[in-house]
């Protein structure tokens, strides 16, 4: 059975290294947990696909997931340009990582679309519940961080990787938030680089995914 789906949206994952950011990915793609993925080298390929009931909308998320060290720096940023949608994730247990969010975005709005959509995600919420020794103590408030968010433009949510908690839901939101930007015309479906129209074919539908590996060989 082949899938059906109204619009392609190009995703950009990107953030410091050790954020969560390939077990977002993996978990958006495969519904599973990661524990200690190996460090991406260049970038991470995963699609899925999600509806949007009340636009009526099948969407296919094309996600690259960047690497988070500087080394590869001039690898991931190609892959910014035409991006529609971003998440920027940290580590809630991190003030590094947070205070690093704000590189992030300043590279992503330099070298994306300019009308990109982005959020930010603060990841691994679940080991600030759990005891220690494996827990963590949460470093960045979440008022703190919506602040921000909310200062710069952009879309909020908390999640967990581990859990699954609100993954999808941070890809919704973004998703959304394109859908009514090109509503009023600020993405154009017919040329701007990150967002695609394509021809669902009638009951066809099936939410698949897959996810690979690019390498900067």
């Amino acid at each position: 059975m082949s899938a059906s789906w109204n619009y392609v949206f190009k995703f950009i994952i990107t953030g410091d290294a050790a954020v969560g950011k390939s077990s977002i990915l993996i978990r958006l793609t495969d519904q599973r947990f990661l524990a200690n993925p190996d460090p991406t080298l260049g970038v991470e390929f995963g699609s899925k696909l999600i509806e949007i009931p009340e636009e009526g909308k099948v969407i296919k998320l094309q996600c690259w997931d960047t690497a988070g060290t500087e080394s590869f720096r001039s690898i991931t940023r190609s892959y910014y340009r035409g991006a529609a949608g971003c998440l920027l994730v940290y580590d809630v247990t991190s003030r590094r990582s947070f205070t690093n969010a704000r590189t992030w975005l300043a590279d992503v709005r330099e070298h994306a679309d300019p009308h990109l959509s982005c959020i930010l995600v603060g990841n691994k919420t679940d080991l600030c519940d759990e005891p220690a020794p494996a827990g963590r103590p949460r470093e960045v408030p979440t008022e703190e961080a919506e602040l921000w968010a909310k200062e710069e433009g952009l879309l909020f949510v908390e999640a967990s990787a581990k859990s699954g908690q609100n993954v999808e839901l941070a890809f919704e939101q973004a998703a959304r938030d394109i859908l009514d930007k090109i509503r009023r015309g600020v993405f154009d479906d017919d040329r701007s680089p990150g967002v695609k129209l394509s021809k669902p074919v009638p009951n066809s539908l099936s939410l698949e995914h897959k996810r690979s590996t690019t390498c900067c060989s």
